[in-house]
């Protein structure tokens, strides 16, 4: 908890708060956790769980941080859905709003517009996203439009249809970026907010990747005019220049370590603040983060890797400062805060283990 005194000597107080998600099998089970980051040392205080939802896989906050969004009933047969929660930094709870059906199965991943008015979301198993709407109280309207794939790519196994795996907007709102694991393509899409079915098919609808590649997360450079796709069957992130819904490949780098190369399981990526370097979770034989410092023109540079401290690191993240990184461990059920050095990159444990079974996905917030 930092205090701030204000002139008038008005005295205030501000919190981090650290939300995780997790597969959590059976609705008696917390599926979502709320800790407090204590911003000097790094250590997790649990402040509220909540019960009775299955699965909350993947979550993101409302841009006022008034609104928490999950991925419901991922991994359910015939299910899934998108569920919206209160949360009142005040009182410390968090609160169930309501839930609506995606109109697929395993939903993997859920982002709002800056508005705070729609949310899209990505279904793995058919191959789809989904749009809704969003009333100011947080209560999600029933979807309004969906987007269906059926196209797959070279691996029989994995890549029998397509499988969208993130659904990320670009810095200026006007464009959706969707990466398709099974068709390998990364899926590009208009957004217009006026409109009621505000997506539509942009004039490139996709950017082709590596086939066999199997692309996954998405991440923009602050600067808005470098992309990054982290490849989870080919465990690389390829890099693009990026201009007005269009990219550009510029490079092509390995996330793995030589340890890891013959088991690629690539998952998450992100970029600091600063936009001095990006970080890029391995799953399977590595368990860790790799570390790259991003050039002037854009291209990476591997600058290391840090354990996890645990098995399948499926979701990580970056607090706004850019001050710590948090992992979340979702085969071993645990999560750990590690500190981010501004000059080199590299991340340092802090704090605890915390224990929480199957988490999978994390977002930090200061109110």
């Amino acid at each position: 908890m930092l205090f701030i005194i204000l002139s008038g000597m008005k005295l205030y107080s501000q919190n981090t708060y650290v939300f995780f998600g997790s597969f959590n099998r059976d609705k008696a089970n917390n599926g979502i956790y709320v800790y407090e980051l204590d911003t000097i040392k790094g250590k997790l205080s649990k402040i509220t769980t909540v019960k009775g939802i299955l699965n909350p896989s993947f979550l993101t906050l409302s841009p006022n941080g008034q609104y928490l969004f999950a991925c419901t009933e991922s991994k359910t047969k015939n299910a899934g859905s998108v569920s919206s929660f209160e949360f009142n930094p005040g009182k410390k709870s968090l609160t169930f709003i309501n839930s609506q059906r995606t109109g697929g199965e395993n939903p993997v991943y859920i982002t709002a517009h800056k508005n705070g008015k729609w949310l899209i979301n990505g279904n793995y198993t058919e191959g789809s996203l989904s749009v809704y709407p969003v009333s100011e109280n947080g209560f999600i309207q029933p979807r309004v439009q969906n987007f269906e794939y059926s196209d797959g790519s070279i691996d029989p196994d994995r890549q029998e249809r397509s499988h969208i795996h993130s659904t990320v907007f670009s810095p200026d709102y006007g464009y959706v970026f969707a990466p398709d694991l099974g068709a390998d393509k990364i899926r590009t899409y208009t957004f217009e907010n006026s409109k009621t079915e505000p997506l539509s098919e942009a004039e490139v609808s996709f950017t082709q990747t590596t086939l066999g590649s199997g692309p996954r997360h998405f991440a923009f450079h602050p600067n808005g005019k470098f992309a990054y796709c982290i490849e989870e069957m080919g465990g690389a992130v390829s890099a693009y220049t990026y201009d007005n819904g269009k990219l550009n490949s510029i490079q092509r780098i390995n996330t793995h370590s030589e340890k890891g190369k013959d088991n690629f399981e690539s998952s998450d990526i992100h970029i600091s603040p600063d936009g001095r370097y990006l970080y890029a979770s391995n799953r399977g034989l590595e368990n860790n983060i790799a570390i790259f410092s991003i050039q002037n023109d854009g291209t990476l540079k591997t600058v290391g890797y840090q354990s996890t401290q645990g098995k399948h690191p499926r979701v990580f993240t970056l607090d706004e400062t850019g001050k710590f990184l948090i992992a979340t461990n979702s085969v071993s059920g645990d999560a750990f805060v590690f500190k981010r050095n501004a000059e080199t990159g590299l991340l340092k444990k802090t704090g605890k283990k915390v224990k929480m079974f199957g988490v999978s996905s994390v977002q930090i917030r200061k109110y």
